[in-house]
């Protein structure tokens, strides 16, 4: 079965708290969920070796789904043993599209602290407040903060598209130069970051990076140092073994190894995004600590550090693509844009194998691999093929390059399809892209934990692909580095 013979899709409900319910257990036999977590210390101990070592986190997740011949069983997951002592590595692993969207379910499971499992870094990293990310919806604080960032958004689109094509010029101007300097190409990924950061600075708070010179120069490097160090225990970075396991998977890293960068960051916030913090403070009820660190988290750890992960492997696709693709490309944008229609929200609205190219790409590569949610009570999750009891208190784990890459679901789940999500039954597959916490036909709101710039993502990156194509005739390159540019004629 694949996408010519579909399940039921989730209800566009525009809260997601209350997900279709799942077919009554009659009609999937009850199985009784495989996996182990081992011997204490031992088990988590070789699980991480296993993850982070032995086998990475892909062939983890697919040997112990081949081994138990299921989509749903127990396991570990790092950061553990020896110097993480307080966090739980046991999980319940969901890896179908049928047993993931249960993470969504905000009536069934528990959003508070799971952002990366079970495993918090310190409040230190921001400011002492547990910014709406770590909210469960049932907390009064969550609705509000939520609400609050779903506003900025809205508030920011014509300042949003204004500076994303302005700092694209930038960009694309640094390439050029680059590569006229260097006959193997240019290495993108610092421009990249430099546009990503001026650009969300402007659009997202308010702030201009210009009136600091210290942080128009270093603003996009003080962020990826404060992202790196709270993640450093649950990513494999893929350096020298045991040297990664040693040093940089045994404990948490303490939050004064950045304090000076991300001071420096607060006071940016504080001081030059003054209408985007009374909105916070005035219309939603926030203190300014919570304001300011909120806006520090969206900026920096989901808007920065989401298109820093996307966008490469974006570029990566179209530039390392030898298809045809960049001239099927190249003529939807010019047919759409090549009549005097400026390139914006509505025009790249039209594009719809640019639509598609970005869809499957978040389905292919997805920016944020795991997503955890906990279990309120004790209940009942259906994979394809069977139903598994969960206890309450359970935490749940999907791993979404397998997820995404569901047989049930999508046709040669394993090949990048440009067109996968083009016409009409396309369009009922995006009912099953859940890169955004959430299927892409999903609403944000204060009620769920989808998120606020689900749609502002997208489009976004649509907008990337357009301005290429009307920029230039043809690149080369890859998810690093630019070879060869093209002009447009």
């Amino acid at each position: 079965m694949a996408s010519s013979s579909l399940p039921p899709p989730l209800p566009p409900s525009a809260t997601l708290t209350s997900q279709q319910s799942p077919p009554p257990p009659s009609q999937l036999p009850i199985r009784k969920m495989p996996g182990s977590y081992g011997l204490p210390l031992v088990g988590p101990l070789s699980d991480r070796l296993d993850y982070f070592w032995f086998q990475g986190p892909d062939k983890f997740f697919r040997s112990r789904s081949e081994k138990y011949k299921s989509t749903v069983f127990r396991t570990n997951i790092p950061p553990t043993f020896p110097f993480l002592g307080n966090v739980n590595p046991n999980i319940v692993a969901v890896l179908d599209v049928k047993s993931f969207s249960y993470l969504f379910d905000m009536d069934l499971v528990d959003k508070r602290d799971v952002l990366i499992g079970d495993f918090r870094p310190s409040l230190d990293f921001y400011g002492g407040v547990r910014v709406g990310v770590y909210l469960d919806t049932t907390e009064p604080k969550h609705a509000k903060v939520k609400s609050f960032a779903m506003d900025i958004l809205k508030r920011s689109s014509e300042v949003w598209l204004r500076e994303l094509l302005s700092n694209l010029d930038k960009f694309w101007e640094t390439v050029e130069s680059d590569i006229a300097k260097n006959d193997d190409g240019a290495s993108y990924m610092i421009a990249l970051q430099r546009c990503i950061f001026n650009f969300l600075s402007i659009a997202l708070t308010g702030a201009n990076p210009s009136v600091s010179p210290d942080i128009a120069e270093n603003g996009w490097q003080m962020l990826d140092k404060w992202l790196a160090i709270q993640v450093i225990p649950t990513t494999k970075i893929g350096i020298l073994q045991p040297l990664e396991e040693i040093f940089l998977h045994s404990w948490a890293y303490p939050f004064f190894l950045v304090a000076g960068e991300y001071q420096k960051l607060y006071n940016f916030i504080n001081e030059n995004a003054g209408d985007v913090l009374r909105l916070g403070e005035e219309e939603y009820g926030l203190t300014r600590e919570e304001t300011v660190h909120n806006l520090l988290f969206a900026l920096g750890f989901n808007a920065y550090g989401g298109f820093s992960v996307f966008l490469p492997s974006l570029i990566g696709r179209i530039a390392g693509d030898s298809s045809g693709l960049q001239e099927r490309l190249r003529t939807e944008v010019r047919k759409v844009c090549g009549s005097g229609s400026a390139l914006n929200f509505r025009t790249v609205n039209e594009m719809e194998l640019v639509k598609s190219v970005v869809y499957e790409t978040l389905r292919f590569n997805p920016p944020v691999p795991l997503q955890y949610a906990r279990a309120r009570n004790d209940f009942k999750i259906n994979s394809h093929d069977a139903v598994y009891e969960v206890k309450k208190g359970e935490l749940l784990c999907g791993y979404q390059p397998l997820v995404m890459r569901d047989a049930n679901i999508f046709d040669d789940p394993e090949e990048f399809k440009p067109d996968r999500f083009v016409g009409q039954t396309g369009s009922e597959l995006l009912n099953y892209l859940f890169w955004s916490n959430g299927p892409q036909t999903g609403t944000p709101s204060e009620s769920n934990k989808q998120c606020a710039a689900k749609d502002m993502v997208t489009i976004t990156a649509c907008l990337i692909i357009a301005n290429l194509f009307l920029r230039y005739d043809k690149i080369t390159g890859d998810s690093g580095s630019i070879k060869t540019v093209v002009k447009a004629k």
